[in-house]
Formats: C-alpha cells, structure tokens, sequence
C-alpha cells in the first residue's frame, strides 16, 4: 500500500492550477466544486453547463438553489442548517479540502468559496482560470453526473463579520464611512450611465462608494487571476484604503466576492460582503443613490 496516496493532501493555498489539482485530485478527501455561474436569462444555464462538460468528480453547486428563499432577493445566504444539509447533499464534510470552480475565471468559484468561509470551512481554494484554463492543457472533462461520496457531517460556524446587510450599510453610509465600500459593478453600472440588468432597480452607486470592476482583475487571454502586483495597483487606484475595514458590493453578491476574494489573496482576511447588493440597494426606497463616476 502506498501510504501516501492515502494521506490528505492540504492545499499550498487559496488559488490552485489546473496542473496542481490534475496531480493531486484523486487524493483523500479533496472534493472538486463545479461552481458555474449564469445571469438570469442566460443559455445554456449554469446547470446545463456543468451536465455537458465538467471536471471528472466535482459536484454541482448550484448558487440559485443553495440560497434564502424566503426573499425575492436573488441568491442570499441560506441559514447555516440550510447549508449543512446542502454540504451533506454534496457528500462535502468538515474535513474535506475543497477547490472550487467556475466555466471560466472565477465568478462563481469565488461567491461558494465566500460561502464556506461564511460557514467556518477555511481549507477551499479556488482553480485559477476555472474549467476552460483546465481545457487549454488538454485535460480531461466529462458529462458524467458524480455520485456523492458519504462524509463526516459538515458543522457551519457562522461567522457574522463577513456578511453586511442593509441595516449596516445604511449605518456606513450615514457615519460617513462609505468611502470602505468597493462596488465590482462596471463603471458604467457604476456611474448611472448603463441600466441594470434587473429590471426595476435604479441606476448609480452607493453614495462615497468606490469602484472597482471585477473584469478588470482578470486577464481576457487566459481568464486567469492578474499577478498580485497588478491586482494591489487597481486597489490601490480605486481608492479604497485597505488597511482599514472594507465591504465590497454589486449586482447580486456574486461579483463582489472575486474582490474579496483578491483582497484575501494579498492578505487582508477580514472583507465583508453586502450580500443584498445593488439588487436590494438599487430597489426604490429609503435608500440615497448617488451617480457620476
């Protein structure tokens, strides 16, 4: 028996290559995410993408379905009993090492990784470049629906700190401290001058909110993550003062989580997300909308 083929890998960190996981994806206890992620309307849906081709093992997250649907609002955080039973429906326990996936980039990669880190499960990293930078070296991708393998139970440890609500955005705003948020809409979403893609809402930005569209931190040749260095020169032009606490915002909490998600990889561990987003924010109301760049 080769005892090191049966021992758990641990992950060298929170973004992995397609060569790493391709050498170490039938270890114990590493599980592969299929994160995939789709704008309402879009075809072929994120479900059907991961039936056509996904990475051989992972599973299907589907983020419109693990969510709170107790509210209009799209793809909010589910209670933590809700996600337990969607980690166990998943065959993902406590112990597991996860990497996570989206088709391309990282969208959908980067909200389930804030979900778990939500939850208290730390050890998930993120496949850089997703499914397609795993294509372009030739490996392999199949239809074959996983069967989900039985794991020790996964325990959610909430951790409120990395989730913002309405409430407290509006406290943020009214303090003066809304120079900490980071919106990953595009500027144009950003400054009023395009509509939303969701219908009803308005146009423009959390007044004093910065902006930094998520696109830019990913390079269009490969759909990989930018080096460290390019990604702290965008911070740092946006604005934001990352010594000091951030939230990050957009259309729905998606986006929002690849910033976090960046900030993470240059060591800030603490960024909150606005999970309503411009979805909840942008709705007509009690809340003040700000336009311009």
């Amino acid at each position: 028996m080769n005892l090191a083929q049966n021992t758990p890998i641990d992950l060298p960190g929170p973004l992995v290559s397609a060569a790493w996981l391709a050498d170490h994806m039938h270890q114990p206890g590493l599980k592969i995410i299929d994160a995939t992620f789709r704008m309402p309307g879009a075809t072929p849906a994120a479900p059907e993408v991961y039936a056509l081709a996904h990475l051989p093992g992972a599973v299907f997250f589907d983020i419109d379905e693990i969510a709170d649907h107790t509210t209009d609002l799209p793809h909010m955080l589910p209670d933590a009993a809700g996600f337990e039973q969607a980690m166990a429906d998943l065959g993902i326990g406590a112990g597991d090492r996860i990497v996570i996936y989206d088709t391309a980039g990282i969208l959908g990669a980067a909200r389930v990784w804030w979900m778990l880190r939500v939850f208290g499960h730390d050890n998930a990293a993120i496949l850089d470049g997703g499914r397609e930078a795993w294509r372009a070296e030739g490996r392999p991708v199949t239809p074959e629906v996983a069967v989900p393998v039985a794991a020790t139970p996964f325990v959610a440890r909430f951790r409120p700190e990395l989730v913002h609500n309405l409430d407290q955005m509006m406290a943020m705003v009214n303090a003066g401290r809304s120079q900490h948020i980071l919106d990953a809409r595009s500027a144009a979403r950003f400054s009023g001058a395009a509509e939303e893609p969701r219908p009803g809402l308005r146009a423009g930005h959390i007044p004093g909110s910065r902006n930094l569209d998520h696109a830019l931190l990913i390079d269009p040749a490969n759909g990989k993550l930018k080096p460290a260095r390019e990604i702290g020169a965008l911070l740092k032009a946006s604005g934001i003062a990352v010594d000091e606490p951030v939230v990050t915002s957009c259309g729905s909490g998606v986006s929002a989580c690849v910033l976090a998600f960046c900030l993470y990889l240059l060591g800030k561990d603490d960024v909150a997300v606005y999970d309503g987003s411009w979805s909840e924010w942008g709705i007509p109301g009690r809340t003040p909308v700000e336009t311009g760049a």
